[in-house]
């Protein structure tokens, strides 16, 4: 079959490697649709400690066209979104329920070959069955809607609350529809794309800058999230977080980034700080928002391209143009 490998560090083309095959509780996936994200170019630029050569590719969903010899969940014609979250369920962590801090940390198409291919092998376990009529290709955007409702778990309940978000991409616009959906009293977005900020706007974004400067919120915001990893964004985002609010690290840094804050202003404004990891518990939850119609996919959705162009896709995402792109392998 025809997939995307990750050969090396910095290293990566479309070519031939052996079909896929389940093993007794695992299906086949004939891949309708794969996310780009920004995980995909930290694992290309050798973060994460990913073993090489790998099809990357964890935001994906299709058609199941085989069953493992233990699989009776699950028919072949099937179409399933996948959770490529893959926990080991014995060490300390996922025994308390963490699954997402997993200490053997695994993942489709971060650790083992994902979607970025023909066909995927998948966890039975792993797949959220779509109902008839729902498009398999928008599907794709069930995993890091997953990851944003995981988010909000960490969020809490925050009724009411003006919310601030860093970064109007794929995900600080699913932040944003989650936000709204939760009960903000506000959201406002920050971003340096023009672009970006139109769609934010086009989507009921109450208030779309270039710097928060440009807001008029003196106390700041009861709920601040970055969705960039920029540490410039962190370090802007942090002070205006209101007495007693949060600040959520939702985007992914580099792993030697450092940012500097006030660790007196936390104390003293009872500032909250956490961050979000992947998935968690959240991903059927996504799945029924997702079919309810939580996202619009023609708008969260830019650019839809072949397998083939996967290597010009990651060149796009990195220069962050369009908003989520997926590699659509039945694509001519």
């Amino acid at each position: 079959m025809k997939a995307a490998l990750i050969s090396a560090p910095g290293q990566v083309e479309v070519t031939t490697v052996p079909d896929p095959t389940p093993g007794p509780r695992d299906v086949v996936v004939q891949v309708a649709a794969c996310g780009i994200c920004g995980t995909d170019l930290h694992i290309l630029q050798g973060e994460f400690a990913p073993s090489l050569p790998i099809v990357p590719g964890h935001e994906f969903a299709g058609e199941v066209v085989a069953l493992g010899s233990a699989v009776t969940e699950l028919q072949v014609g099937d179409q399933v979104a996948v959770d490529p979250s893959l926990h080991c369920h014995e060490c300390r962590y996922c025994r308390i329920g963490r699954g997402n801090l997993c200490q053997s940390f695994a993942a489709l198409g971060v650790t083992v070959s994902g979607g970025a291919a023909e066909f995927a092998v998948a966890p039975v376990a792993s797949c959220f069955r779509l109902p008839a009529g729902v498009s398999t290709t928008d599907a794709a955007l069930v995993e890091p809607l997953s990851c944003a409702v995981h988010g909000f778990d960490v969020l809490g309940s925050h009724l009411a609350d003006d919310f601030l978000i860093y970064g109007a991409g794929t995900m600080g616009l699913m932040m944003m529809e989650l936000a709204k959906r939760a009960g903000a009293a506000s959201v406002s977005m920050v971003d340096l794309n023009p672009a970006r900020l139109e769609t934010a706007k086009l989507l009921g974004c109450d208030n779309t800058v270039t710097s928060a400067d440009e807001l008029d919120y003196p106390y700041g915001w009861g709920v601040v999230v970055d969705c960039t990893g920029v540490v410039a964004a962190i370090e802007d985002g942090i002070p205006r977080v209101d007495r007693g609010g949060t600040f959520l690290q939702f985007g992914v840094s580099a792993e030697k980034a450092e940012a500097r804050f006030s660790p007196h202003r936390v104390y003293n404004h009872e500032i909250t700080i956490t961050g979000s990891m992947a998935v968690l518990h959240s991903f059927e939850r996504a799945g029924a928002l997702f079919v309810a119609g939580a996202l619009q996919p023609e708008v969260m959705i830019s650019d839809r391209l072949p397998l083939g162009s996967y290597v010009e896709a990651l060149e796009q995402f990195r220069a962050g143009v369009g908003r989520k792109i997926v590699v659509e392998p039945g694509r001519g």
